[in-house]
């Protein structure tokens, strides 16, 4: 039962070597006998983790040169998350709740806020659906969580867009209109409930219309 917490201790132990040593990416980071020997362990275990340190993209390993500090932002955790995420019908459905949390967050937010809510860039939404042209699904929801300002929760909300398949792709269709003008009248009026109603009520033909889709595929 103790190993596994042991095991993360020596991954929070080499993360803090790291951090001391200000090491920068590029940089060698001990070997896995000079670990065991300055961490008092067994080299199983540094071993098991520097394999979920290289795993996360945070360390990388050259062939007869040793062990080196990548560069965090290149990293690989996201298609780490994905074997998981999309392995399942439960954990698609987990992607799509919790992308539609930052979404109505957003949505809370931009109605709450004075200057938010009555941005020209409504109005605008408004002019383009009434004009006919092409209306992109995308460029109303990407624009709606900019406005939030929240910058974690729009960086959140561009993988789980990506894992929930792209669920706006696509132009807005002439049934979709009178919804979205519905959701632009509530942002403006500050009714955070009805713009909540309306929005949920749109994500929802959207997901049965991809249901319907994938059923005729």
């Amino acid at each position: 039962m103790n190993q596994p917490k042991r095991y993360l201790d020596i991954v929070l132990d080499i993360r803090k070597m790291i951090q001391q040593e200000n090491l920068r990416p590029g940089d060698r980071i001990p070997s896995e006998r000079e670990l065991a020997e300055r961490l008092e362990v067994g080299r199983s275990t540094v071993r098991e983790a520097l394999r979920s340190l290289e795993l996360l993209g945070l360390i990388e390993t050259r062939r007869g040169e040793g062990t080196f500090l990548s560069d965090h932002r290149n990293h690989r955790l996201v298609e780490v998350l994905s074997t998981f995420i999309l392995q399942d019908n439960q954990s698609q459905n987990d992607v799509r709740e919790t992308r539609l949390i930052h979404e109505l967050a957003a949505l809370k937010a931009i109605c709450r806020n004075d200057v938010s809510s009555r941005l020209l860039v409504w109005d605008s939404f408004r002019s383009r659906l009434a004009e006919g042209s092409s209306f992109h699904r995308e460029d109303f929801v990407k624009e709606m969580m900019v406005l939030s300002g929240n910058r974690l929760s729009l960086k959140i909300w561009f993988l789980l867009q990506q894992y929930s398949g792209k669920p706006f792709d696509g132009v807005v269709t002439e049934d979709e209109k009178e919804m979205i003008n519905r959701i632009l009248t509530a942002i403006e009026q500050q009714q955070t409930d009805t713009a909540i109603k309306e929005y949920m009520a749109w994500c929802d033909l959207l997901q049965k219309g991809r249901m319907q889709n994938d059923d005729n595929s």
